[in-house]
């Protein structure tokens, strides 16, 4: 038996092989890559010169960059509280058994995550239009002449307004995620929660929260990472702009490489962007996995 379970596994091993080898190549080539050309003053051509570590240095240093790295935490610290927090009000509400046509609402909920970044970044775009968009609009129609303004103009405002379409766009995705946590937990907790007093907001706190911690974990750390590498809705929209008031870390990585041709520089950032990333990433697990760790230890 023992040795019939060998082979086994050994054939499993062997029809994985294809798969992880090819996404090892197409993961850390190209981040060996990067990191290589990272050491040259390099412009895309033939000739490359040595320079050690100067563009790493210049990354850290580059007064863009780190504008670049602020408005990327901004984002993060704009769609955990309203990308996740209206994801749960969302599927709390979905989730109850009161509510008629759940599938119809939770399907208009998603279809925002199904649009591509192009499709999202040109309706909002029409939304904020200075001429003909819906905002001026309504805001001509209640009365408010004096608040119209070119809205993408605004460099004190626009890292929001840009925030805005992606969270928009990815609620019903943290929802849906939430929704099948939820579905794991017995009804007869819920009932005994109500039949205790805990309804509306108190039952959600006290009782939902903590038996789906684990999702919820899962989608603060999908947003984290969705936002540290936040682009293509934004270059859709601004292209960074005005100026660099609304650039994030993979756009200005983006424009160094492919439009100032600085590939040495661009690939030299879009190490220290994974470096960042990563330690951001993993820097927010601690306290959420001691958070999980310590529930479970109060719960037993």
């Amino acid at each position: 038996m023992s040795h019939g379970l060998k082979l086994d596994k050994h054939k499993i091993y062997l029809y994985l092989l294809p798969g992880v080898l090819w996404y090892a190549v197409i993961l850390f080539v190209p981040i060996l890559l990067a990191l290589y050309y990272g050491f040259f003053d390099w412009n895309g051509g033939v000739n490359k010169t040595f320079i050690g570590i100067k563009n790493f240095v210049d990354v850290l240093q580059d007064k863009i960059f780190i504008k670049s790295l602020l408005n990327n935490i901004y984002l993060v610290a704009v769609c955990l509280i309203f990308q996740i927090g209206l994801a749960f009000i969302f599927a709390t509400f979905l989730g109850s058994r009161h509510v008629k046509f759940k599938g119809f609402h939770r399907t208009m909920c998603y279809f925002p995550s199904v649009l591509s970044a192009v499709i999202v970044g040109f309706i909002w775009n029409l939304i904020y239009n200075y001429e003909y968009g819906l905002l001026n609009a309504v805001l001509k129609m209640v009365g408010l002449e004096s608040k119209v303004q070119p809205w993408l103009n605004n460099p004190k405002i626009i890292m929001l307004l840009v925030a805005i379409p992606i969270i928009w766009q990815f609620i019903g995705y943290y929802m849906v995620i939430m929704l099948s946590g939820m579905s794991s937990i017995d009804p007869q907790v819920l009932e005994m929660a109500e039949i205790d007093g805990a309804v509306g907001w108190k039952k959600a706190l006290y009782i939902t929260v903590p038996l789906i911690k684990n999702t919820l974990i899962v989608c603060i750390t999908l947003c984290i990472a969705g936002n540290m590498k936040a682009f293509d809705i934004i270059y859709a929209m601004t292209s960074g702009g005005p100026g660099y008031s609304s650039s994030v870390m993979a756009m200005y990585a983006y424009n160094t490489s492919f439009t100032s041709y600085k590939m040495g520089y661009g690939s030299a950032m879009s190490i220290v962007i994974l470096i960042v990333s990563l330690i951001f990433i993993l820097g927010t697990q601690v306290p959420l996995n001691r958070l999980a760790g310590g529930k479970n230890e109060d719960e037993k």
